[in-house]
């Protein structure tokens, strides 16, 4: 409200109550007018009348919400559904023009505040997650697998010989498919395996560019977050790599934001050596719906590059939810997600490490993954061929969700590729095992809960054991008594 209509409401209202009212109001206003100014995540979240009031001042600057709009145009920002304009604040028109994602639209003033003001804070928390470093980013309507494909497009332009792109094997679908949607040839580089781990395997990667050659790779897709018993690459070491031969870099980062551990190795290696982007999921690491991701980078043009690929308008709903999210939790709110889940991880280790112990199974050793474990499936495994990937449907049909069974000699195609041991990120490990990971969050009852369900369930497996195993040695009994009435 204005100082005019304020002047106007002290006829109707006691003109103290009314400007006790303006007051309130003034407190809302100062809190968009510092986001507008710093362009930063506010340390404490905002309630939710305040995000609305900034949300609906926003819609009134797009044009299909100005009172007697006249459009003739194919795309005015009509909705049929009153239901699906208020899902969306009336924010109709998306993000970004034909040209460029992160375009200003003529007519939709607000839709383009949003999305500038959605990728200033996003930078600010990605920094504030220990990237100190990176100097842009934006929040792409796509998920991780089709982000990265847009980064290799981009490359493609400045590296037109390019045919081949240097991929430490990571047993995911979508980062591989990334690869060949994007029309180019992955070189797959084997891990090493170190105790439990499976690593970077450094030496490989270098003889497979002297060999190619160096202008021939479009570059090094490497990985942070993981499933155990796989462990984030070796990056310092990659981009030196890189460095030295000219090659770019992309970095999967798909949930690496909430691991400090993931985010230091980034930092890290922009620092001595090149990566050029990194790719991170928005519902996996700000609790968000799924359909959105990261692209973000320490060289500001290449970052620009990458925008402009992008072809068309984009929805808004990503940078929407995002927005809304850390504008709710603050600062403090995130940082404090991100300290609950280091805390849960250290809780579901020591738990998950004292069950395996009791069921004649070990917790493997994978100290460099800060977010996945993995415990072997070895005493299950050689009970019955079948056994480990039946307790996967049993965890699930127990309302375990995300925990993942690993059988050994598992072999699978993707896209005309084979891939032996396919989920386990290497050809033999040496066991079959199951992946459980503490995600930001997570909580204690989670943890309690699939722990509680696990335990039950090897039970059961340990009483069938017993009960084939007495039934066999009756009937062996039985065989032999036989054999002497004879």
């Amino acid at each position: 409200m204005n100082a005019e209509n304020q002047g106007c409401s002290e006829r109707l209202v006691t003109a103290a109550y009314v400007r006790q009212g303006a007051q309130g109001r003034r407190a809302h206003e100062l809190r968009l007018r510092a986001l507008l100014e710093q362009g930063k995540c506010p340390e404490d979240g905002w309630d939710e009348s305040t995000i609305e009031l900034f949300l609906h001042e926003l819609a009134i600057m797009d044009s299909n919400n100005f009172l007697g709009n006249c459009g003739v145009g194919e795309r005015e920002g009509r909705v049929a559904s009153g239901l699906v304009a208020r899902r969306h604040y009336r924010l109709i028109h998306g993000i970004g023009r034909s040209g460029d994602i992160s375009a200003v639209q003529p007519k939709a003033a607000g839709s383009s505040l949003l999305n500038k003001l959605t990728n200033s804070v996003v930078l600010d928390v990605i920094k504030l997650a220990g990237v100190r470093t990176v100097t842009s980013c934006f929040v792409v309507p796509m998920a991780t697998g089709m982000s990265l494909t847009l980064c290799f497009l981009t490359l493609r332009h400045k590296r037109p010989k390019a045919k081949y792109i240097i991929w430490p094997r990571i047993d995911q679908k979508s980062c591989f498919k990334s690869m060949i949607t994007a029309g180019f040839e992955p070189v797959v580089i084997e891990n090493v395996l170190e105790g439990d781990e499976l690593r970077t395997d450094l030496k490989a990667v270098e003889a497979k560019i002297k060999a190619l050659g160096a202008e021939n790779i479009l570059c090094v897709h490497s990985t942070t977050s993981c499933f155990a018993p796989r462990v984030p690459d070796k990056l310092e070491e990659l981009s030196v790599i890189c460095a030295n031969y000219d090659i770019p870099h992309i970095v999967n980062n798909a949930y690496g934001v909430q691991s400090s551990k993931c985010m230091h190795l980034i930092q890290q290696g922009a620092r001595v050596g090149r990566i050029d982007a990194f790719v991170q999921s928005l519902d996996k690491n700000f609790m968000v719906p799924v359909g959105g991701a990261i692209i973000a980078g320490f060289n500001e043009s290449f970052i620009q590059e990458i925008s402009k690929m992008y072809p068309g308008r984009a929805s808004a709903s990503p940078s929407l939810d995002v927005l809304i999210t850390l504008l709710s939790l603050g600062t403090s709110g995130y940082k404090k997600l991100l300290k609950e889940r280091k805390e849960m991880f250290s809780y579901l280790s020591s738990e998950l490490k004292k069950l395996a112990d009791n069921h004649n199974e070990r917790l493997l050793d994978t100290p460099h993954n800060p977010i996945s474990l993995a415990m072997s499936l070895k005493t299950l495994d050689e009970t019955n061929d079948a056994a480990v990937t039946q307790l996967g449907s049993m965890l699930f049909t127990r309302q375990v969700s995300g925990a993942r069974v690993v059988p050994c000699g598992s072999v699978q195609t993707v896209n005309n590729y084979t891939f032996k041991g396919f989920m386990s990120h290497t050809n033999d490990y040496p066991c079959a095992y199951l992946n459980a990971a503490s995600a930001i969050g997570i909580k204690k009852q989670d943890v309690d809960v699939f722990l509680k369900r696990l335990d039950k369930c090897l039970k059961t497996f340990r009483k069938e054991a017993k009960q084939e195993k007495s039934i066999n040695e009756i009937s062996d009994a039985n065989a032999a008594t036989e054999q002497l009435e004879d």
